[in-house]
């Protein structure tokens, strides 16, 4: 059950837990769903492949298994340690590797006429990010207020919590967090701040919703920051149409959400463009969206969010 701590010092510098695991690679991720995506993506020998969030490599090493052409395949990652990882991976296969968040890169391979045969966009924060206390991501690692998922961008979480005003605070907390105390939240916020670090923000957010919770109160508050520095929304209501024109005839789509959010957009965008109509762009691979099994849950707890839904051309 999570108890609320207050930290010893509130303008103490950032120690111990954040040091500890600053100089861990943190690579180790599990992709999600990965059987699900195999099967329904059902990705051939000799088809081209696109990766929009190729992160860690976890879903694009057994497609690529299968596809047996890394010279006709895009691996895309804003994370300047995904990237490395990615190069170290797959670099020498001569799979091609782009170092921008997704908007871009679907924009520049529009414009060069490219298409692909099976085409992947597994959204949200990865295990490693959420494992790297210096990322700023995770609540119960003291870390500094980041949460970029391009460490090159200059907007961090701290300049949104220390300096938007207490309005603008609950707007993003009701938006993108779902948080009914948003108002609470950025009022609490604004009469604390200046804050440093997670466990500084996560303290006193808690006092918004006092007892015991399974899950951190501060979870929904966290998320909202996560998507308002990454303008996560934003970037997939651009690029959703973008991916359908990057999809060769008979191309398959398929797109992990991790929040009712991003799924929202998902399958909305996906009903439009498909459907049992006569001027349908698309066609649907999944009806309802699917979802990991108890199995996988055990293993990987991650998976517990995620929702694939598919499209193809």
């Amino acid at each position: 059950m999570f108890r609320t701590k207050s930290p010893k010092n509130k303008n103490a510098k950032i120690k111990t837990n954040m040091n500890k695991h600053q100089d861990q690679s943190n690579t180790h991720h599990v992709p999600v769903l990965l059987e699900q995506v195999l099967t329904i993506l059902d990705p051939q020998e000799g088809d081209s492949y696109l990766d929009l969030t190729a992160g860690y490599g976890g879903h694009a090493e057994r497609i690529l298994e299968r596809t047996k052409s890394p010279r006709q395949a895009v691996l895309v990652d804003r994370d300047d340690k995904a990237i490395a990882v990615l190069t170290g991976k797959f670099a020498e296969q001569g799979v091609q590797i782009i170092h921008e968040d997704f908007l871009s890169a679907s924009r520049e391979l529009i414009a060069s006429e490219r298409q692909f045969d099976v085409i992947l966009a597994d959204l949200g924060v990865s295990s490693p990010h959420l494992n790297s206390a210096e990322r700023g991501f995770a609540i119960s690692q003291t870390g500094p207020l980041d949460m970029r998922m391009d460490q090159t961008q200059k907007l961090v979480a701290a300049d949104i919590v220390n300096s938007y005003t207490e309005a603008q605070l609950a707007d993003i907390i009701q938006r993108y967090g779902e948080d009914p105390k948003a108002r609470k939240i950025a009022h609490l916020i604004v009469q604390d701040r200046p804050f440093a670090t997670t466990t500084e923000l996560a303290y006193i957010v808690a006092r918004a919703w006092p007892g015991h919770s399974k899950v951190h109160p501060a979870t929904r508050t966290f998320q909202a920051l996560r998507i308002a520095v990454n303008d996560e929304l934003g970037l997939l209501e651009k690029s959703l149409p973008l991916w359908t024109q990057l999809l060769k005839p008979g191309g398959r789509l398929a797109v992990i959400s991790f929040h009712s959010l991003e799924d929202r957009i998902v399958k909305q965008t996906f009903g439009e463009l498909a459907g049992d109509r006569y001027d349908a762009e698309l066609r649907l691979l999944t009806k309802h969206p699917v979802v990991a099994s108890e199995q996988e849950i055990v293993f990987n707890p991650r998976a517990r969010s995620a929702k694939l839904r598919a499209v193809a051309k």
